[in-house]
Formats: structure tokens, C-alpha cells, sequence
């Protein structure tokens, strides 16, 4: 147990890695020492936000915004620092002191949603074992070579035909209030509770985490409709950010630095099962960019195989899934489009890899492993085309279906679009010359038509100019005051904390924010050890403070230019730039005391008593004696 909320703090921070946490709401791509992707906190258009690993922090330098790893957490969430806190806490084993309170109403309700789908989970697991009416879905099961061990494996199980037979299981161990949140339970015309799950097999649901969330249930009837019924959107579910079976493919899919996606549960079940293991599907609604930031956590290069249906409804899903997937990542740099396998490149040239699985014998992989073969099916993975080849090779086997001028027309205005986006011209151009000889089209005339579908520089948006009375010395000064602070963040610094505290004063410190952020890192001397812990303190200090944070992120980027500076020359350095800002204090006072001297009435006797005391006094700060 912690022996205070602050020690909580501390060890949660520890804990977080700035990448991962970034990687959870922004696809990132490594450059150099850092990784780069676009900002969350505003309209991002070009990668801006940069995360350094080294300094455990993000800064986008476009907006302006900067932290922690905490502090990324609490601003993308929205949720207060204690309800973050408390859930970190909590996802981490970390015990909280004796002396904390927390909300346990709002903590209460998602673990109890959690163990309702669990338990929830076991009855249905066990009805498929002693139900009257579950060898239909046993027999269901068998004709999908699916066996005891799979069903172990992936928890599959059976909802009775009756209307209260999970709500009166688990009623006495939960309230209605969580059993109809979960998505277990809905109110009956009547008036009652009935269960929403009936006659159906079950596959639950678990997230990244195994936490099972959520239920798919399959109709075994003939004519019973829905084919799928899939639990709704909840507190603990989001069907547009959850994919089924990545708990139990993230560590393959890591290890093979590439995923498959596909269609349907019993795809990822059959495929998984036959030792395929990097593989996942959405949970009954469409492939959408965030699942893509998902997966890109788990795969470096962004290799990305669509294995869906091989009809036409499957292609059009193919292509929208890939349409999906480079829209996602079109801001890290180029998609792949040929293979070179004889050219090195690095792992992490292209923003992603997308490669289509597409058997020829008509089936989706569920049907194609089972009368196949896995390891024909992995053939097929090894040989995969990127999904450029296979949008064209789908357009160009269509080439017998044309009679008039009108349909190669038609065709050809399909293709032209895909050739578009080839950025290698001489590659271009040999795809060009394929389309030219498989629809019989000029190759002229095909150069023609690419020409409409060149990608034009959009109109940049010129940025209004906020008018301020930000004059240019008090800027240079603000920018100087800042340069000051940062020598407390320097990271090697041959001076303690301490002594950097007594070489800098604190009166020399004019802008309102710099001096809040200095009064804060005086009270933090006496109980920090290290600047680490220092920025620890200071991000902590300022989690709500939008502005101040970014000030803190912008001295540690500066404290940057004098690290491995000797100690004489850091302290000379120092003294150089207080009297800088002192020098500009002074001009800015003698300016202000000209202009009121200006001012002054000359008929007034009581002006001009002040404005001869004026002149004395800009004499002495300007050393005009004359």
C-alpha cells in the first residue's frame, strides 16, 4: 500500500510508457530518436506532435501542447485527475492509502458490469453442456470442425430458449440497474426483465485486456433473424474500438510484426484454432479508423492483411477497409504500393503495408480452412498481393464483360483512379503499360486521363493575425525569462537544484505565468532529488493547467541547449542572461518615464516639479549626465 496519494501518483507514472499511451489515440510512426503523428488537440493536417521517449513527454509543435504521459491521459479522456488516478491505480494493483476516498459509485458500476458479463459467461459455457436444446448448436459447432478443446479455448457457449433463465441466475448477485448496463437483460413489454440472448450460441466478447465486455450470439434455427445479435454500445463496450480476438492474437501479432482482419467471429475462431493466430474481426459493425490506431500499437511496420469474403460484397469490404486503413496513416509518409524485394529498405520506410489474402476457390477463410487447409490457407498469406495489385487484377479480370465503348469506358475510369496514386512514375508507368494491353487503351490516352486525377496542392489557410500589445523587448524578454527557468531541467546538470535556486533570483522574473512556474519549483527544492522527479512534480502540479503545461514542456525542450555544458560556463551563462533581462527592464522603464515626461503639462506647477524629477531619473538609468 502507498503511503500517500502523492507516492500513487508517482508509481503510476512510473509505470506508463509516453508511447504506448500516445499510440492509444494517435498512430505514430518512429523518426530518428522520437515518433511523430498528428495532434489530437487540434485540426492536424501534417504530423505535428512529436514523442520523446528519452524525456517522457509529447509536445506539438503546431498548437503548442505538451505533458506527460498522465497528462496526455487526462486531456484525451476527459475525465478529472482523481477518476484517471483511480483507474490506473487500480489497473496497476497499486493500493491506495488508508486515508483516500474515491467515488465508488462510479468505480463500482463498470467492475460490476465486468463480472456480470463473466458470470454471465460461465452460464452460458454451461448450458452448452447440459441444456436440452443445445446439441442443435452442438451440431452447428461440429459442422464447423469446431471441437471441445475450441470451445474451451474461446468460451464459447449457449442461451437457452427461455426468457428468464440468465436474468434469475444472476439476479440475486447483481442489481437490474447493472444486469440491463451490461447488456445482459431488457425490459419486457410487460413490465418484467427477460434475457436478451435466447436460442442463440453465445461468443463472448473480451477486450485487450481479457475482460470480458460484451456477447456476439448466432442463430442456429432456420429463418431465425437476426443472423447476429451483438450486445450494444456500453460504459465497458465500444464496438467501433474493440476488435474480437485480440487478447488472444496481440503477442503473435507482435511477434509477427503483422495482423490479419477479418469478417466474422467463426473466422477468427477457425483460424486461430488452426494455429494462426494473428488474426481479428470487428464485432458487427464496419472496419473503422479507430480500430486501425488499435492495431498499430501492436504492429511496428504497420503490416496489414484483409482477408474477408471472396464475392463481391467481400471486395467492396476489402476496399473499403483498405480506403480506411490509408486514410489513417496517409500523414506518415508514402503507403506501400510495389514490392522490391530487391532493394534494402528499412523496416519503417512506408506508413503501412496493406496486403489482400484472396483465395480462388470462392470461400471466406473459415470455409476455405476447413476444406482445405491451414497450411494452404498460409500459402496464400505468403503470396498475398498488396491491395493495389489486387484492386487492379479485380478491375482487369472484368475485361471480358466488355461489349460497347461505353463499358471499357466504365473500366477504365475504375483504374484510372488506383494508377493515381502510385507516386513512383517509372512504376506508373509499367502499370500503365499492363492496363494499356489488358483493355486495349492507348497508353497516350491513358496518360491523358491520369493527368485529371493529379494530386493538386490544397489552398493553404492563412492564419489571422491576433493584434497584441506584445511589444518585441518585452517578448525577447518573456523569451529569456524562459531560458532562465529551463537551466533547472537541464538533464546532467553539474549544479544541484538547490544551488541553480540560489543563482537565480527571483525578482528577475516579470511574466505572470513564469513567475507562478518559479514560485512552484522553489517550493519543490526541498522534497525532490533530481530533475526527473522535478517535472514528475511540476506536470502533476499543473495536470489542469492547459497553458502552464506547455510552458513546462517548452523548458525542458530549451533546457536541451545546455546540456554537457561545463559548470563555469552553465553559470556564466546564467549571469549573461540575467543581466539581459535586467537590461531590458531598464530600457523599458526609461521608455515608459520619457513618454510620461512627454506628457507632463508645462502650465502646471505641480507637473513640472514632476517632470524635472523625472528627468533625474532617466538620466541615472540611462548615464546621460549631460
Amino acid at each position: 500500500m502507498a503511503n500517500s496519494y502523492e507516492e500513487v501518483i508517482s508509481q503510476i507514472k512510473d509505470r506508463l510508457d509516453i508511447v504506448d499511451v500516445v499510440s492509444r489515440k494517435v498512430v505514430l510512426k518512429k523518426s530518428g530518436a522520437n515518433y511523430w503523428g498528428l495532434c489530437p488537440f487540434h485540426n492536424d493536417k501534417k504530423p505535428s506532435l512529436s514523442v520523446s521517449p528519452s524525456k517522457g513527454i509529447y509536445k506539438c509543435f503546431s498548437c503548442g501542447a505538451g505533458g506527460d504521459a498522465l497528462t496526455f491521459i487526462v486531456k484525451t479522456e476527459n475525465k478529472e485527475f482523481k477518476e484517471v488516478i483511480a483507474e490506473l491505480a487500480e489497473q496497476f494493483g497499486i493500493e491506495m492509502p488508508k486515508n483516500y476516498h474515491s467515488n465508488p459509485e462510479a468505480k463500482t458500476l463498470k467492475d460490476d458490469m465486468k463480472k456480470a458479463c463473466k458470470e454471465a459467461a460461465k452460464f452460458y459455457q454451461e448450458k452448452l453442456k447440459t441444456d436440452e436444446d443445445a446439441s442443435k448448436a452442438m451440431r452447428y459447432l461440429t459442422s464447423r470442425d469446431i471441437n471441445e478443446d475450441i470451445i474451451k479455448t474461446f468460451s464459447l457457449g449457449w442461451a437457452p430458449n427461455h426468457y428468464h433463465d440468465l436474468y434469475d441466475n444472476l439476479k440475486s448477485k447483481f442489481s437490474d440497474d447493472v444486469l440491463e448496463k451490461a447488456g445482459l437483460i431488457l425490459k419486457s413489454n410487460k413490465g418484467g426483465w427477460i434475457d436478451r440472448f435466447r436460442n442463440r450460441i453465445i461468443i463472448p466478447i473480451q477486450n485487450e485486456n481479457g475482460e470480458y465486455v460484451a456477447f456476439g450470439a448466432r442463430a442456429v434455427d432456420e429463418g431465425q433473424n437476426p443472423k447476429y445479435l451483438n450486445s450494444s454500445d456500453s460504459l465497458i463496450y465500444n464496438k467501433s474500438k474493440l476488435l474480437y480476438g485480440l487478447y488472444t492474437a496481440k503477442d503473435t501479432i507482435q511477434e509477427e510484426d503483422a495482423v490479419i482482419i477479418m469478417e466474422g467471429y467463426f473466422d477468427v475462431i477457425s483460424t486461430q484454432a488452426h494455429g494462426i493466430k494473428n488474426c481479428v474481426a470487428s464485432c458487427g459493425t464496419a472496419f473503422t479508423s479507430e480500430h486501425v490506431k488499435l492495431l498499430s500499437r501492436y504492429t511496428k511496420s504497420r503490416r496489414i492483411y484483409l482477408s474477408f469474403d471472396t464475392d463481391s460484397a467481400g471486395v467492396k469490404a476489402t476496399n473499403r477497409g483498405g480506403e480506411i486503413i490509408k486514410e489513417t496513416f496517409k500523414s506518415l509518409g508514402n503507403i506501400k504500393q510495389f514490392d522490391e524485394s530487391h532493394l534494402e529498405t528499412s523496416d519503417d520506410k512506408y506508413s503501412c503495408e496493406i496486403r489482400v489474402i484472396s483465395p480462388p476457390e470462392g470461400k471466406d477463410p473459415d470455409e476455405f480452412i476447413r476444406s482445405v487447409g491451414a497450411e494452404e490457407y498460409k500459402k496464400y498469406i505468403k503470396n498475398a498481393p498488396l491491395l493495389l495489385d489486387f484492386q487492379l487484377n479485380t478491375i482487369l479480370k472484368q475485361k471480358h464483360n466488355m461489349k460497347t465503348p461505353q463499358e471499357k469506358s466504365h473500366l477504365v475510369g475504375e483504374v484510372l483512379p488506383i494508377l493515381a496514386e502510385i507516386n513512383n512514375k517509372v512504376i506508373q508507368g509499367e502499370y500503365v503499360k499492363i492496363v494499356s494491353s489488358t483493355l486495349d487503351v492507348s497508353e497516350s490516352i491513358l496518360f491523358k486521363e491520369l493527368k485529371k486525377f493529379a494530386v493538386e496542392d490544397s489552398i493553404p489557410v492563412i492564419p489571422t493575425v491576433v493584434q497584441t500589445n506584445v511589444t518585441k523587448s518585452s517578448q525577447i524578454s518573456i523569451n529569456a525569462q524562459k531560458n532562465l527557468l529551463s537551466v533547472f531541467l537541464i538533464d546532467g546538470n553539474p549544479f544541484s537544484l538547490k544551488q541553480i535556486g540560489e543563482m537565480v533570483p527571483p525578482d528577475v522574473f516579470s511574466d505572470e505565468k513564469l513567475i507562478i512556474v518559479k514560485t512552484t519549483i522553489d517550493k519543490f527544492l526541498c522534497i525532490v532529488n533530481n530533475v526527473r522527479e522535478l517535472v514528475e512534480q511540476l506536470y502533476t502540479e499543473f495536470i489542469e493547467d492547459e497553458e502552464t503545461s506547455k510552458i513546462i514542456t517548452d523548458l525542458i525542450y530549451l533546457a536541451e541547449a545546455y546540456k554537457g555544458l561545463p559548470a563555469d560556463s552553465l553559470e556564466k551563462t546564467i549571469q549573461e542572461i540575467i543581466k539581459k533581462i535586467k537590461q531590458i527592464k531598464d530600457a523599458e522603464t526609461a521608455e515608459e518615464m520619457k513618454k510620461l515626461y512627454n506628457s507632463v503639462n508645462d502650465d502646471d506647477v505641480e507637473a513640472l516639479k514632476l517632470q524635472m524629477q523625472l528627468r533625474d531619473k532617466i538620466k541615472l538609468r540611462t548615464g546621460d549626465n549631460k
